[in-house]
C-alpha cells in the first residue's frame, strides 16, 4: 500500500510537470517536431510526432549503430602492401576513413622497418575496391572539403588544406608536407589565403595519385625514398602482402570523431564498409543499402528509415521519428559515442537548408538518459537547443 501511494503520488506530480513542458516546447516551436520516450518506451513528449523529416546528419547515429552491428567496437580498416621483382611498391586501398598525416606518418615507418631502407622503384596505387563511377547521392562538383568523393585510397579526408598567395602555397597543417600536386590543385581551384579544398571532384584519381605523393613523402621521413613514378594501377595476382597496415583507430574511437566532427566523408567511408564486409568487395552503394534494410527489418523499423547514403547529405533521406526513436533505444549502449552537453545529454545535430534536427539522450532528473528527437524548419539552429535545455531542467 505504501508503494501504492508514492506511485500515485509521482504520477499525480508528473502529469502537471509533463503540461506544462508541453507548453513550453509547444510555445517555443509550435510546428516543431519532438518526441522524447521513457527507458520503457513510453511517450514522455510527442508532438508532430507521425510526421517523417529530412534528418540531415542525424542519419549519422544510424550509420554509427550499423557499423557497430556489421563491423564491431574494434573493427580496424586496412591497408595492404606488396612489392614485386624489380621493388616497386604497390599499395592496395581499403577504404580506411583516418589515414591523416599523424596515421601514414605511423604507416610508414612501420613500412620502412618491415621493407628495408632500400629506394622504392616506383609506386603502384591501386583503389579498385572503389569502383571509379561510385557516387554518393547529395555529394556535388564544388571545392567544398564537404563534397569530397569517398576513396580505397585517400589521405585526409580526401582534402587539401593549404595557404596561398599569389602562385606561392604552403601547407596549413605542421604535419602534412605539402606536394607538387597539392600544389597544382591550390594554384587552380584554392582561395587566395587559408582553405580547404577536396581534391577529386571529376577525377578520383586525382585523390589516389595525392595520397601516394604524400606516403611517399611519409617514407622519405621514415629513412627510405620512392625513386620511380606515382601512378594508379593495379596488383599484380602472384603477389603477396609484406606489410599490413591496420588503423590505429579502432572503430569506436573513429565513430567518436565521426559524430563530433560530423564528417560526412568519413560517414559514408564507414557505411560503404558495411556492405562490402557483409557481402564481399568491391564495395557498392547498393550493398550498404541491403544491409541496411536486412537490420531494419531485423528490428521491425523497416521503411520508418529511408536512406540513400550514409552522411545525411543527401535530402533525399526520410526518417520517421518514431523510427529513429527505435534505432535510439538499439544503439544507447553505445550513447557515450555522441557529444556531451554540460547538462550530461548526448546528441548530434543536422542542418541542411530549411531543416534543423537534433537527436539523441536527454539527461533527466526523474527518467535517467532516455531518447528524444527535434526537428524544426526554419533558418535558426539555436532553438533545438533551447528545447533540449528545457528537457533537461523540466523532466
Amino acid at each position: 500500500m505504501r508503494l501504492l501511494t508514492v506511485t500515485f503520488a509521482f504520477f499525480l506530480f508528473a502529469q502537471p510537470a509533463l503540461a506544462d513542458l508541453k507548453g513550453k516546447i509547444s510555445a517555443a516551436a509550435p510546428s516543431g517536431v519532438v518526441l522524447v520516450l521513457d527507458e520503457e518506451g513510453n511517450e514522455l513528449v510527442a508532438q508532430n510526432a507521425d510526421r517523417n523529416f529530412v534528418p540531415a546528419s542525424v542519419a549519422k547515429i544510424v550509420t554509427a549503430w550499423l557499423a557497430m552491428e556489421v563491423l564491431g567496437s574494434d573493427y580496424r580498416f586496412e591497408t595492404s602492401f606488396y612489392l614485386d621483382s624489380d621493388r616497386v611498391l604497390h599499395v592496395r586501398g581499403g577504404g580506411d576513413p583516418f589515414l591523416v598525416s599523424e596515421e601514414l606518418e605511423l604507416l610508414a615507418s612501420d613500412l620502412v622497418a618491415a621493407t628495408g631502407k632500400e629506394p622504392f622503384k616506383g609506386l603502384v596505387l591501386d583503389a579498385s575496391y572503389y569502383p571509379s563511377d561510385l557516387r554518393i547521392p547529395g555529394i556535388e562538383d564544388t571545392n567544398k572539403s564537404y563534397d569530397a568523393l569517398n576513396s580505397a585510397f585517400a589521405a585526409n579526408f580526401n582534402t587539401i588544406h593549404a595557404v596561398r598567395k599569389g602562385n606561392s602555397v604552403r601547407s596549413a597543417e605542421k604535419q602534412t608536407p605539402i606536394t607538387p600536386l597539392a600544389i597544382s590543385q591550390f594554384r587552380e581551384r584554392g582561395p587566395n589565403g587559408r582553405g580547404r579544398i577536396n581534391l577529386a571532384p571529376k577525377d578520383p584519381a586525382v585523390g589516389v595519385r595525392y595520397a601516394g605523393e604524400l606516403l611517399a613523402a611519409f617514407i622519405e621521413k621514415a629513412g627510405g625514398s620512392v625513386e620511380g613514378d606515382i601512378k594508379v594501377g593495379s596488383i599484380p595476382a602472384n603477389l603477396e602482402p609484406v606489410h599490413v597496415h591496420r588503423q590505429s583507430r579502432p572503430l569506436s574511437e573513429v565513430l567518436t570523431l565521426l559524430l563530433l566532427g560530423s564528417n560526412n566523408y568519413i560517414a559514408n567511408q564507414i557505411f560503404l564498409e558495411i556492405g562490402a564486409h557483409r557481402l564481399g568487395g568491391p564495395v557498392s552503394l547498393e550493398k550498404s543499402l541491403k544491409v541496411a534494410s536486412e537490420i531494419f527489418a531485423e528490428h521491425g523499423i523497416d521503411g520508418a528509415i529511408e536512406l540513400k547514403e550514409g552522411s545525411g547529405i543527401s535530402p533525399e533521406n526520410r526518417f520517421s521519428t518514431y523510427g529513429l526513436a527505435k534505432v535510439l533505444k538499439e544503439f544507447a549502449p553505445y550513447a557515450e559515442l555522441l557529444p556531451k552537453t554540460r547538462a550530461g545529454s548526448r546528441y548530434k545535430t543536422g542542418t541542411i537548408p530549411g531543416e534543423r534536427t537534433l537527436a539523441g539522450y536527454v539527461n533527466t532528473t526523474k527518467y535517467g538518459l532516455v531518447p528524444f528527437v527535434i526537428s524544426l524548419g526554419g533558418k535558426t539552429g539555436k532553438t533545438r537547443f533551447r528545447l533540449l535545455r528545457t528537457m533537461e531542467k523540466d523532466l
